[in-house]
């Protein structure tokens, strides 16, 4: 009975889904038709070449983001809540958030 009801209600996101993608496949294929109706194929081919520039871009930007997070922050915070936790009688686990403010502070600041 159950599964029947997880079915069901997998079967209309689904279609959700799909309708929303055809939605926007049909947005781009007006936008297609757009610049090759304005700008001409060479058009088209910059707009492609634009789209690739920016996905790579904002790529960068989010690797760039992912390493310096665990540089400045994980990475530090694990270290210094276990060299934390043998000096001091609180537990490591209660020095992890403290560490993780205290060098998300940093991280903040270094940009």
């Amino acid at each position: 009975m159950l599964n029947t009801e997880i079915l069901t209600t997998a079967k209309t996101y689904f279609d959700q889904a799909s309708v929303k993608a055809d939605e926007y496949s049909g947005l781009l294929t007006e936008a297609q038709r757009l610049i090759v109706e304005n700008f001409g194929q060479t058009g088209l081919y910059a707009a492609y070449i634009m789209v690739a520039a920016l996905t790579l871009f904002v790529l960068s930007k989010l690797v760039k983001l992912t390493f310096s997070t665990l540089k400045y922050l994980v990475l530090p915070a694990f270290v210094l809540a276990f060299a934390g936790s043998f000096f001091v009688p609180y537990s490591f686990t209660a020095l992890l958030p403290v560490t993780v403010s205290v060098c998300s502070l940093l991280l903040l600041f270094k940009g």
